[in-house]
């Protein structure tokens, strides 16, 4: 949960809560691994094929896909923070701080609305230091591709003559058994078959605002004021996911054009109440994490924001946020839950990777163990 990370790792410098998190999370985790060898395999599968005999019924035939004002890649150097302050959704703040309650009914709280009021006051200054000073530097990269839907897969092409293919997007389907008529869904299901009339795209996005972040965080460090320099995280993290919530709207307004006419509050925009879906490489729609270099490679994201990804996949600056843009009506957000070996065997063969290694990938989104 990324949102505890800021009070963790407060607990981690701490000399006297350090080893109650080390001895509470080594009991938590014994509990977990003795409930899991109790529990069994209660997760019911069905096939892969019937799972894709199962596939949503996506309406293709009353749509027309809106053409993006360009195709490729257009980068975003130094992006404005104080346009992003109003994106910001405070909320998981105050729970990355352990003060949990929705913003800003948590001000009104009898027992925490005094420490919620102090930690905001706190963060109002600091951030205006941040965008004042320009200690903090935000930069993205978005793009827009001709794609079309193979299977559980997207491929991408080079351009608008969709003559030749520039990569492939793998997906996942749902396989958890679920009550009869109800469909199993794929990312690649909100995106137009390949020998269809419709000319469809895919976007992609990578935005930071972390750049600057590790200099003025040791700053803070070097001063004993360890307060401020995991504030400095806490609020380089918030500003990333204000950074792609604005994006995304200008992407539906501007760039992609497909809902021109929007006009959400933030409040709006927080609870997800426009058309189409951004989920991240890693996250339940698409759990895979190695897909995120397949999208950096796309965007040349490491050239364009300064971002770059961990052997593991992770991304640096960790204020960041990156995944794909879908623009379908019907287009939502899902999680994959548990897949089977089937699955997983065929993901590797698209892929182009072992079983072994999806499955090493994939370990989390697994319906078996792979030792057994």
């Amino acid at each position: 949960d990324a949102s505890r990370c800021v009070n963790v790792a407060s607990q981690l410098l701490s000399k006297t809560g350090k080893p109650a998190l080390v001895e509470a999370a080594r009991t938590e985790y014994d509990e977990i691994r003795e409930r899991r060898k109790n529990r069994g395999d209660r997760t019911k599968l069905v096939s892969l094929k019937e799972a894709r005999d199962r596939a949503p019924e996506v309406d293709f035939t009353n749509y027309q896909p809106a053409k993006p004002a360009f195709t490729g890649v257009r980068v975003f150097e130094d992006y404005d923070l104080a346009e992003l302050v109003d994106y910001i959704d405070w909320t998981p703040f105050f729970v990355s701080w352990d003060i949990s309650g929705k913003y800003p009914a948590i001000f009104d709280d009898p027992k925490r609305g005094e420490a919620a009021r102090n930690l905001f006051d706190d963060a109002q200054n600091l951030l205006k230091r941040m965008i004042e000073e320009k200690r903090v530097t935000a930069k993205g990269v978005i793009g827009f591709w001709p794609a079309s839907r193979r299977g559980d897969d997207l491929v991408v092409y080079t351009d608008d003559t969709r003559t030749r293919e520039l990569t492939t997007l793998h997906h996942l389907r749902q396989q958890d058994e679920k009550a009869p008529g109800r469909p199993m869904a794929a990312l690649s299901d909100f995106v137009a078959p390949e020998g269809s009339s419709l000319n469809d795209y895919v976007g992609g996005f990578a935005v930071t605002t972390g750049i600057g972040v590790d200099e003025l965080t040791a700053e803070y460090k070097n001063a004993h004021d360890d307060y401020s320099a995991i504030m400095v995280q806490a609020l380089a993290d918030r500003l990333a996911e204000a950074f792609a919530e604005r994006m995304h709207e200008r992407v539906r307004k501007e760039f992609w054009g497909y809902a021109e006419d929007e006009a959400l509050a933030n409040e709006d925009l927080i609870k997800e109440r426009y058309r189409g879906i951004r989920p991240a490489p890693g996250y339940p729609a698409c759990p895979d994490h190695t897909e995120k270099a397949t999208l950096f490679q796309l965007l040349d994201a490491t050239k364009n924001t300064s971002l770059k990804l961990t052997e593991h996949f992770a991304m640096y600056p960790t204020a960041a946020v990156s995944g794909w843009y879908f623009a379908h009506p019907e287009a939502k957000y899902f999680a994959v839950g548990k897949i089977g070996a089937d699955q997983v065997e065929d993901y590797a063969e698209r892929k182009g990777m072992s079983k072994a290694e999806a499955e090493r990938w994939l370990m989390p989104s697994l319906a078996y163990d792979p030792a057994e």
